[in-house]
């Protein structure tokens, strides 16, 4: 039997590359609005682009894959999010006039390997045989959490060390993470991985029904883990009165270790995931109502990092049931999840904030806000917060309906 322990190695190095599409730019977004005079408008651009670019890429896949050499689309994922990178950091620094189109450009061609990379490497590792390919599946999605940890101590270190001054070699020193990918994937061998034999093939899937309940699981999954996620750090310094320094690093950086540490256990010990699922739904729900309602700002602060443990297995779970459901779904099940997930932790957030400002913003709040001792953003963003709970809300539904489904014998562990 072949060796695919250098192939694992590769797909995980090649999702701690995520993180790095996903955290580089919001955590640079001041930097680039005091040293370009980027507007705060282009600078939310630059995540529109990055969503739409990925969400592209995961429907393109989702019709299309049998017209692609996936082998060679696999290994390409790196490829792109190094040859991004430079681009991003080197155009401002030769060009600082054109510094945006830079960035852009940069931006586009890496969230064009984060598409990919959400749609093809959990294919690869479901591919690969395995005692317990749940677990593979969960160690894979793990990386993507140490990822985000590792990125924020980095960053906040070079920054703190360094400056936003020289960010540039951040980036171009970041992209030493996705070279190891392309120096581990050169010479390895692909597993073979179904793609439908034409765009109708792909139709006739998506006429079946376990097929659009395991893309709703992700969309709420997606959604209940990257609200929360985006809105964290805001939340607790604007509604729980924390310094925002301790905000981001017991907002985000928490909130992505309790991710790490619950997909790593499940890799490590976990059984199940129907019922776990459903338990990550329930304690995800419990969450949100915490942090939206406590007053008091340690208790809020630790329902924002435990949602990350509650909702650590939402995405992956999704997957891992959506490949035991759908087994011959291949890369077009996968690029439909990745769709499916996408589209949740974008439109999520948004809602909202949208719900945050109209709430803060609205003149008859006023008597309620005086009420509860709160100013009008607080109330807004605590507003925002319950909002946001409609999302592990109604997956609890979809996660029953998932559970009640299955005939495994309901045990966590082994």
């Amino acid at each position: 039997m072949q060796n695919y322990t250098r192939l694992k190695l590769a797909c995980n190095t090649t999702n701690v590359s995520m993180s790095i599409v996903i955290c580089l730019s919001p955590l640079l977004f001041i930097t680039f609005r005091e040293t370009y005079g980027i507007s705060y408008s282009m600078l939310g651009l630059l995540v529109v682009i990055n969503f739409l670019t990925q969400l592209a890429v995961d429907l393109i896949f989702s019709f299309f894959s049998h017209k692609f050499n996936i082998p060679k689309c696999v290994k390409l994922t790196p490829i792109l999010t190094f040859v991004g990178l430079w681009i991003y950091a080197l155009v401002p620094l030769f060009a600082p006039s054109h510094a945006l189109v830079g960035i852009i450009i940069g931006t586009i061609i890496f969230s064009a390997s984060g598409g990919l990379n959400e749609v093809l490497m959990s294919p690869v590792i479901a591919a690969i045989p395995s005692d317990n390919p749940e677990r593979e599946m969960s160690k894979l999605h793990s990386t993507y959490a140490w990822g985000v940890v590792g990125m924020i101590i980095v960053s906040s270190l070079y920054i703190y060390l360094i400056g936003t001054e020289h960010w540039h070699y951040l980036a171009i020193g970041l992209s030493a993470v996705p070279l190891l990918s392309i120096i581990l994937f050169a010479g390895t061998t692909i597993p073979k991985m179904e793609t439908p034999e034409k765009v109708s093939g792909a139709l006739k899937l998506m006429k079946d029904k376990k097929l659009w309940l395991c893309f709703f699981a992700i969309f709420l999954g997606g959604a209940a883990e990257n609200t929360m996620s985006q809105w964290c750090s805001g939340y607790i310094e604007q509604s729980l009165g924390i310094d925002k320094l301790w905000g981001d690093i017991f907002g985000l950086a928490l909130f992505a270790f309790m991710l790490g540490v619950g997909r790593t256990l499940y890799a490590k010990i976990g059984k199940n995931i129907y019922i776990v699922l459903l338990l990550g739904g329930i304690g995800a729900t419990a969450c949100y109502l915490i942090a939206a309602l406590s007053p008091i700002p340690i208790l809020g602060l630790v329902a924002c990092a435990l949602t990350g443990l509650c909702v650590s297995m939402l995405w992956p779970g999704s997957l891992i049931v959506g490949q035991e459901k759908i087994p011959h779904g291949g890369v077009f099940m996968f690029a439909m999840m990745a769709s499916g997930g996408d589209m949740g932790s974008a439109i999520a957030p948004q809602l909202v904030g949208i719900v945050t400002d109209a709430v803060a913003q609205s003149s008859s709040l006023i008597n309620l806000a005086n009420s509860l001792n709160i100013t009008m953003e607080q109330l807004g963003m605590k507003a925002g917060m319950m909002f946001g709970t409609i999302f592990p809300l109604v997956s609890i539904i979809i996660y029953f309906v998932i559970w009640r489904q299955s005939k495994q014998k309901y045990t966590l562990i082994d």
